[in-house]
């Protein structure tokens, strides 16, 4: 009689669970995150070179966000690592497949129950990263509203909301990864590579976004989608390349996940030799993943045109007035002056890059901007100039660089205390899919 799937995943279950590496990953997602969150909201100084950083001191949701772009980057990987990278390779190293089978009686259920346990303990460890960094916040800042990546202010609510999505959105990317650590953990057996496959993956989809890639590559690649949630944080919502991200996230999971089941069932178990290393490795496990690859950046690029890296000089200005426009009015209202509109603003942007010498697209950290509005009553145009980098994935930096009396360093006084003149520096973001009337 074959055990049923629900028995055989509480006991795969139990078996992760019950190792001390899980545990203790299991205690620090669900207590480290809030712990530097709230260490951090303390502290004088912010991580301003990263996401929503700056905002650390204004609110509990930027924290949530500060740690969702560290995980991303590196946490997320090592986490599915040591779960799904080592869920098969593990019995190849203590030599249990014989007993296993013979109490299952089903390399079919094997497979599902350990592939759901896996998920399960995965869930529960990106979980713990939001529901910790999230309480940290709300503990040692409070619920107040969050500055989003175009200068518009989000209410404590809405914010709430889009950090609890921006996670979820997190969660699929991480699944890929997982199917790729199932894939690596059924195909390398004992080898310490299959553990560390997904952790490497991540590395090298970072040093992939760091290059000025066409937008289908970036796109096609399974990691984006823990870069395109900033489209969450605009209004109204830059939400393309999440869209396209995810879904090649959802395909790399089901993709991944069915090579590494045919590949299970078909192992021959009877052959005390046979773990899953050889030659057949390379063919099996890598080529369709890299023909996986190739196809989903022929279907972006066809669904999704356009040209080069997606960054052009009219995206860069008007994302960078939009920005100032908002920040703006925040200014005016902290400073106690009359209130101004954006449509009374009529902000633009003037954008090049080393003082024209260089074509005007592309990511770089040689953009400079002269920012121009317009007070109602008033005939003389303000200005302001901007020194800017602009990342391969579209996040614009901007910093201030006069008149110091507007986007100088001074503090303003707000309800939660004094803070950075929000003019000073801030962040923006290009939505690299858009078209523009300048290309």
């Amino acid at each position: 009689m074959r055990v049923p799937i629900t028995r055989g995943y509480r006991f795969e279950l139990v078996k992760l669970l019950s190792q001390w590496r899980i545990r203790l990953l299991v205690a620090v997602c669900w207590l480290a995150p809030g712990l530097f969150v709230a260490a951090v909201a303390q502290q004088s100084t912010l991580p301003t070179d990263t996401l929503f950083g700056r905002w650390m001191h204004a609110t509990a949701w930027a924290g949530p966000l500060v740690v969702l772009g560290f995980a991303g980057s590196w946490a997320l990987p090592l986490l599915v690592s040591v779960v799904a990278g080592d869920v098969f390779a593990a019995e190849d190293r203590l030599g249990t497949w014989r007993h296993l089978l013979v109490a299952v009686r089903s390399p079919r259920r094997i497979f599902a129950a350990k592939a759901l346990a896996a998920l399960t303990v995965i869930v529960a460890l990106v979980a713990g990263l939001t529901a910790s960094s999230c309480v940290g916040g709300l503990l040692a800042v409070g619920d107040h509203p969050l500055v989003g990546l175009d200068g518009h202010q989000l209410s404590s609510g809405d914010a709430a909301g889009k950090v609890l999505l921006a996670w979820a959105c997190a969660l699929l990317p991480t699944l890929a990864l997982a199917a790729i650590g199932l894939l690596g953990s059924v195909v390398l057996g004992r080898s310490p590579m299959g553990l560390l496959l997904p952790a490497v993956v991540a590395v090298a989809m970072q040093l992939a976004q760091a290059l000025p890639l066409p937008v289908a590559v970036r796109l096609a690649l399974p990691g984006y989608a823990f870069t395109s949630w900033n489209g969450l944080f605009t209004a109204p919502g830059q939400l393309n390349e999440l869209f396209i991200a995810l879904a090649v996230a959802l395909i790399w999971t089901a993709a991944a996940t069915f090579l590494a089941y045919l590949l299970f069932v078909r192992r021959d178990f009877t052959n005390a030799h046979d773990d899953g290393l050889g030659r057949r490795a390379l063919g099996l496990g890598l080529a369709p993943l890299v023909a996986l690859l190739a196809v989903t950046c022929g279907i972006v690029a066809l669904a999704a045109p356009s040209a080069g890296s997606g960054i052009t000089q009219a995206k860069v200005q008007r994302a960078t007035a939009t920005a100032f426009a908002h920040l703006y009015r925040l200014q005016t209202a902290q400073l106690h002056r009359p209130a101004v509109t954006e449509a009374g603003l009529r902000t633009t942007a003037a954008c090049d890059r080393s003082g024209g010498q260089v074509d005007p697209t592309g990511p770089g950290n040689d953009w400079r901007c002269v920012i121009t509005w317009h007070l109602p009553g008033t005939t003389a145009p303000g200005t302001a100039i901007y020194q800017m980098n602009v990342t391969s994935d579209g996040r614009i930096e901007a910093d201030g660089d006069g008149p110091k009396e507007v986007n100088g360093y001074f503090l303003v006084h707000t309800r939660n205390g004094d803070a950075p003149n929000p003019l000073w520096q801030f962040d923006g973001n290009v939505e690299l899919l858009t078209s523009s009337p300048k290309g």
